[in-house]
């Protein structure tokens, strides 16, 4: 069972900007727990990122929008059930050019 989802929005020093006003619109647009700056890799995430924690009826509104808004920005979209790893690999939706995670960061 799905119980919420997250978007983990990737950028770069130079990229710091968009990542930034797509936040700020994502605030202004829908009703998101927001994650705070990662300016290092954490866990899986092998670059600096904020997350974005949605409820399931939020998906068709939600996922539509930040394709059509993330930029240049690679971002991931998965669920949270039980399986990490799987969530962040066979669950998961890539938008951008997907990033190699470190996979052995998560809980089996």
């Amino acid at each position: 069972m799905i119980t919420h989802f997250h978007a983990h929005i990737y950028y770069e020093d130079t990229s710091r900007d968009l990542a930034n006003n797509l936040r700020t619109s994502i605030e202004e647009n829908f009703i998101v727990e927001m994650g705070r700056w990662r300016e290092q890799p954490v866990g899986p995430h092998p670059q600096p990122m904020y997350q974005v924690r949605f409820q399931p009826e939020l998906f068709g509104s939600f996922v539509p929008w930040l394709m059509l808004n993330r930029e240049p920005l690679s971002v991931l979209v998965h669920p949270n059930t039980e399986s990490s790893i799987l969530d962040h690999t066979k669950h998961a939706l890539w938008m951008g050019n997907p990033l190699r995670l470190r996979l052995k960061e998560l809980d089996p």
